[in-house]
């Protein structure tokens, strides 16, 4: 049995906030997708709030297209700590903080969540921009490292 990467992850001993390239995958006709741990939160200690996170993934998924060619999917993690991005090609994770940073900083900007309708989203009642915005703010005070230790 293939084993799941991230469940070989020790999460007791990651420091939060940070940007951790899980995986580069080479397809059979040689395509490659690159998978991003994007982790706001420290795990086993804080979790987001379910509107926010959903708000602050409409709002991420939106933007993140304006400074990133070749994404693919922004999924919110079931421990609700952070996010997994995964994109086409071999992508540098420095490339991915400066990308999430900047759309962060347009979250704070935002007037409204993206697809927050009932024909676009499968849960739009569970959405809060407020929310959203907080945990933006917080990320960028705190900063994301490269270095999931937090060194």
């Amino acid at each position: 049995m293939e084993k799941v990467e991230s469940f070989e992850l020790d999460h007791r001993n990651v420091k939060a906030p940070y940007i951790r390239k899980c995986c580069t995958l080479k397809g059979e006709k040689g395509d490659i997708v690159t998978k991003f741990d994007v982790r706001f939160l420290q795990p086993n200690k804080e979790a987001f709030g379910t509107a926010a996170m959903h708000g602050l993934e409409h709002l991420l998924a939106h933007e993140l297209r304006t400074h990133l060619d070749g994404v693919i999917d922004l999924s919110p993690m079931g421990c609700r700590t952070g996010f997994y991005l995964s994109i086409w090609g071999d992508v540098d994770p420095a490339t991915i903080k400066k990308a999430i940073e900047s759309s962060l900083e347009k979250v704070l900007e935002a007037e409204v969540i993206p697809a927050a309708n009932e024909i676009q989203c499968g849960n739009y009642k569970d959405l809060s921009l407020f929310g959203a915005k907080e945990y933006a703010k917080q990320a960028l005070k705190d900063g994301f490292s490269l270095n999931i230790f937090g060194e």
